[in-house]
């Protein structure tokens, strides 16, 4: 019954705070952790005993690790190999190794302790940023990438750091414990390969053709769960073995389905999860220490920021995607909690230093989503400056080796993925003239070699926009994921060159509007582009005249898709095409050696005065002829085609008979 009071006040607390912050359209993460202060034992005492609480945070945290993995695939997280390994390893590093340094320099702590607190800063917020990243839609443009990459990276030096802290504290853990769980870990791995391509998919099949879906969740929830508990009963972490299990499961047909079953779990127990984290922070030793947090929270954001910053340097990102990685890591993560918790039960950390450590945590927390709505313009200033200028163009020098000759009326693509490469493609063919910039290097060197126009360049820099001829370029066509940079490059491109005729590719249709502010004359939506080509297929179906179909589809381009933002009435063009096409009646004649109609004209032969049927076509071989002339001469063996109400078919057969 206690359990149940705390839950529903939890509950309570988080769904008013954070219907009151979504008023000032304030991310509900904020609002969860707001409401943790408040009713925590630090706050109004509305829950003094938070281990149960915790028990709901700690299911939270594996659904939403479980979700991240079905996100992913395993050739996906190959496909960020550079991003995991290289970037990850460089921001583990030198996090470490600068807190260290400052902890020992200016807090006089131990070698060991200094480490510890590396640990501790070195870890980002998985939880946070993956939510952000995807409510933004750029998980897949640049900085969201080579994230994610140094997210999972994070996320797997969790169980080393973890199995570090006895041998840190000196409290027992050889290097042949280490090496022994470092052994089960892989072998974990070798599993998760063998499950994902043999094992899980037979099994959800099976399920599958049940046609249960109360059995498939069961099936999903204890997949995930299980995982979990088998990965934590191995010495590593529930939050491991979940990511693992959504790998497992994201590799199989079901993924999809797995995802709509599981999401509204996911949600409640993720919203106790930051709730939890609010509860930990102590609101009178923050008061107190007010001065030292700020410090605190101050250097956290900066280190990490400038480190994340080289890390994504090293994985070979641009200047640009590179600080917008920066100042969305520049967080601590939720497993720095267990971390520190970790700590200091084994004496690695004082109660003093806990509660800053916890305070200054959540205040970076807190912080993250307005850092993240700010990072556009903020990395855009910041990349201007001249020392990153000049970074950004020995790169491109580098990679480019030289640039385009002098040109005028091309066409510059800003982006070659699929949009980018099938219009270089078209173009070519064309015989028009192009380049393309691109900020990925291993595909401007991979198409350079195969003759391609393509340059590696950042597209809000004006000077790599000059050397591309944007001054005297007719069209440009912005074919990035990244709706920041989009903008940026937009509105350089037109004020370097107002008569250019800009085409912009976006995401959804709540962009089109701002991009047709900025200058772009041409905004091109995918999803209302998807739903132009889904309705044509459906309205043909319906036998529905193509002239409607393409007016139809041109009104909505035309007004911008003002149509699918307000619905219009269109009463005039509805009508009943079925019993329209039921009146009319077709039917075929063959053009036998004895027939009537043989080596006559179609004037000659006088059939539709004769009887009111009309010929249509003449299939002679393998030729259809359509709409016949009145002298064409009908051959024997012919096939015709007549159309009329069903009296006059019947009539001509008689007559051509």
């Amino acid at each position: 019954m206690h359990f149940l009071e705390s839950l529903v006040v939890l509950l309570a607390a988080s769904a008013f705070v954070v219907f009151l912050l979504g008023r000032f359209r304030i991310p509900s993460i904020v609002g969860f952790l707001i409401a943790g202060l408040i009713v925590g034992p630090y706050g109004l005492r509305l829950i003094s005993d938070t281990a149960q609480v915790e028990l709901l945070a700690e299911i939270g945290i594996v659904l939403l690790m479980f979700t991240i993995g079905l996100e992913f695939s395993i050739k996906r997280l190959l496909s960020l190999k550079k991003a995991v390994f290289r970037g990850g390893s460089i921001q583990i590093i030198l996090t470490t190794i600068v807190v260290a340094i400052f902890s020992k320099a200016f807090l006089s702590y131990d070698l060991n302790q200094a480490i510890f607190d590396g640990f501790l800063v070195s870890l980002s917020s998985t939880a946070i940023v993956m939510k952000l990243l995807m409510d933004r839609a750029e998980i897949n443009v640049p900085h969201g990438r080579v994230s994610v990459g140094i997210l999972l990276f994070q996320d797997l030096c969790v169980v080393p750091f973890v199995l570090l802290v006895p041998i840190l504290a000196g409290n027992g853990g050889s290097a042949q414990q280490i090496v022994f769980t470092m052994a089960k870990a892989l072998a974990l791995l070798a599993a998760v390969f063998v499950a994902s391509m043999w094992a899980v998919p037979r099994i959800l099949h099976s399920i599958v053709i049940t046609k249960s879906r109360e059995l498939f969740v069961i099936t999903i929830i204890l997949l995930c769960i299980g995982t979990a508990f088998l990965t934590s009963k191995l010495g590593l972490s529930l939050a491991l073995g979940a990511f693992l299990a959504g790998v497992i499961i994201s590799e199989s047909e079901y993924s999809l389905q797995a995802i709509s079953d599981i999401l509204p779990f996911k949600e409640s127990f993720t919203g106790v999860f930051f709730v939890s984290i609010g509860m930990l922070m102590n609101l009178g030793f923050f008061a107190e220490n007010l001065l030292k947090i700020l410090i605190v929270v101050m250097l956290i954001l900066i280190v990490k920021t400038v480190i994340v910053f080289v890390a994504s340097l090293g994985a070979g990102r641009s200047p640009r995607a590179s600080l917008m990685s920066g100042l969305h890591l520049n967080q601590v993560g939720e497993f720095s909690f267990v971390l520190a918790l970790a700590g200091k039960s084994a004496g690695l950390m004082t109660e003093p230093v806990y509660q800053i450590f916890i305070s200054a945590s959540v205040i970076t927390m807190l912080l993250t989503p307005f850092i993240v709505k700010a990072a556009p313009a903020l990395s855009g200033w910041i990349v201007a400056t001249p020392l990153l200028k000049r970074l950004e163009n020995i790169k491109a020098s580098a990679i480019n080796a030289e640039y385009p000759p002098v040109m005028k009326d091309h066409v510059v693509i800003v982006g070659f993925g699929i949009n980018g490469s099938n219009l270089a493609k078209v173009l070519k063919k064309s015989d028009i003239s192009y380049v393309v910039l691109e900020m990925n290097s291993g595909t401007v060197r991979k198409y350079r070699e195969n003759g391609e126009p393509i340059y590696y360049g950042d597209g809000t820099s004006v000077e790599i926009l000059h050397k591309m001829g944007i001054k005297s370029a007719r069209v440009l066509v912005v074919a990035i994921s990244d709706p920041a940079a989009t903008r940026r490059v937009l509105q350089i491109a037109k004020h370097e060159n107002s008569d250019l005729y800009a085409v912009v590719r976006t995401r959804y249709v709540a962009e089109v509007e701002d991009l047709l502010i900025l200058g772009a004359d041409e905004v091109i939506p995918e999803e209302f582009e998807t739903s132009i080509e889904i309705f044509s297929i459906v309205l043909n179906r319906y036998n529905t005249p193509a002239y409607l179909i393409a007016r139809h589809a041109s009104s909505i381009r035309m007004n911008s898709y003002g149509m699918f933002r307000a619905a219009e009435s269109h009463s005039t063009e509805k009508f009943d095409h079925q019993k329209f096409l039921r009146t009319i009646q077709t039917a075929t004649y063959y053009v036998s050696e004895d027939s009537f109609a043989a080596n006559k004209s179609i004037k000659d032969l006088a059939l539709r005065s004769a009887t009111g049927a009309t010929i249509l076509s003449i299939q002679r071989g393998s030729d259809i002829i359509n709409n016949p002339e009145p002298d064409t001469i009908i051959n024997k063996r012919d096939m015709i085609l007549l159309t009329g109400e069903r009296e006059h078919l019947d009539e001509a057969m008689s007559y051509l008979g």
